[in-house]
């Protein structure tokens, strides 16, 4: 072989690779544009995760004051409230055994009525 006919081979290799290389930069360079949308994407998922974590945060923070809450205010006035229900009930257990002689006294009272009015109409016709 010739010096023009190796130095024409090595040129055609050499325009080959040259081909190839090109190929390889344009997907370096398809490449490089994912990585800064990948970059991108990145980002915003932090931000998203950022705000979820202050709004899990602030719901905690509710949780612990209606847990305080139901603590210290309503769950006593609940137990206050059943003890006055209970005070009522008891209460009322006593009035209605006071009530009980009364009742009986009421009826016998108005028995004993109804007798002396049959008593005084009998009377008034004799």
């Amino acid at each position: 072989m010739m010096e023009n006919q190796k130095m024409d081979l090595i040129l055609q290799k050499l325009g080959g690779i040259e081909g190839g290389l090109a190929s390889v930069r344009e997907d370096v360079r398809s490449l490089q544009g994912d990585m800064q949308t990948l970059k991108g994407d990145v980002k915003t998922l932090k931000e998203d995760v950022q705000t979820l974590k202050e709004d899990v945060q602030t719901l905690k923070d509710r949780v612990t004051n209606i847990e305080i809450t139901l603590e210290n205010e309503t769950n006593r006035n609940i137990q206050l409230i059943a003890e006055g229900h209970l005070n009522l009930a008891r209460k009322l257990d006593e009035a209605l055994k006071e009530l009980q002689p009364n009742i009986m006294y009421h009826l016998k009272v108005n028995h004993l009525d109804g007798e002396v009015t049959k008593m005084k109409r009998m009377l008034n016709m004799a």
